[in-house]
């Protein structure tokens, strides 16, 4: 049973995350799912009717665009500020 696990969690993966955060995947599918329900179209054409399986979808084939503000300071931390 590890093994299915493991491949269940390789498949929840956002394809352009360096983490590979399973946990990240998550809140941006969350996120995608609730602006699915208040209108938003899909993005891939499917039959599910429901909001939560077409978000999984589209982030999982890395559709979806996202920012993450802690990857973002890392950024900004790691650039020299200028005059120095």
């Amino acid at each position: 049973m590890p093994d299915t696990n493991l491949k269940q969690t390789a498949q929840s993966v956002i394809p352009d995350d360096p983490e590979a955060s399973a946990y990240r995947f998550i809140i941006v599918a969350a996120k995608r799912a609730r602006q699915l329900q208040n209108g938003a179209r899909s993005v891939l054409p499917t039959t599910s009717r429901k909001p939560t399986v077409m978000a999984i979808e589209e982030v999982r084939r890395g559709l979806v665009q996202y920012e993450d503000p802690a990857i973002q300071h890392a950024l900004e931390a790691e650039q020299p500020a200028e005059g120095e």
